[in-house]
C-alpha cells in the first residue's frame, strides 16, 4: 500500500521560499511518477511539476519553471520527494498535493486521472 504524507506548508510573504516534503512509503512497482499537484479556492487542480524515480525526467508547469525545483531522495523502504518553491508569488497560494503513478508511460507524462496515489494535502499561503 503506497502512503503518501507531504509537509513544510505554511504561510509567507511574496518573494519568500518554502520547501514542501512527500514521504512516500510502499513504492513496491519498478517505476513511478511522482509529482506535485496544487489546487487554488475556486480553481481545479493542477501539475505543478513532475518527475520520474530515479529523476530520469522532470517536468514544469509554465508558471513555476525557473522557480521551483522538484527533487527526490531513495533511502531503502522510502522515498521523499521534495518542492523548493523560490520567489513565491501570492498565485502560488494553493494546498499542494503528492501524487504517484506508477509505469514509465513512454514518451509522455501521466493525466492527472492515472495518479492512483495521494496525500493529504498541505496548504502554502502567500501574502502580498
Amino acid at each position: 500500500q503506497v502512503h503518501l504524507v507531504e509537509s513544510g506548508g505554511g504561510s509567507v510573504q511574496a518573494g519568500w521560499s518554502l520547501r514542501l516534503s512527500c514521504a512516500a512509503s510502499g513504492l513496491t512497482y519498478g517505476s513511478y511518477c511522482m509529482a506535485w499537484f496544487r489546487q487554488a479556492p475556486g480553481k481545479e487542480r493542477e501539475v505543478v511539476a513532475a518527475q520520474f524515480t530515479g529523476g530520469r525526467r522532470t517536468y514544469y508547469d509554465d508558471s513555476v519553471k525557473g522557480r521551483f525545483n522538484i527533487s527526490q531522495d531513495n533511502a531503502k523502504t522510502t522515498l521523499t520527494l521534495y518542492l523548493e518553491m523560490n520567489s513565491l508569488k501570492p498565485e502560488d497560494t494553493a494546498m499542494y498535493y503528492c501524487a504517484a503513478s506508477p509505469g514509465l508511460y513512454g514518451g509522455h507524462w501521466p493525466r492527472q486521472y492515472e495518479y492512483n496515489y495521494w496525500g493529504q494535502g498541505t496548504q502554502v499561503t502567500v501574502s502580498s
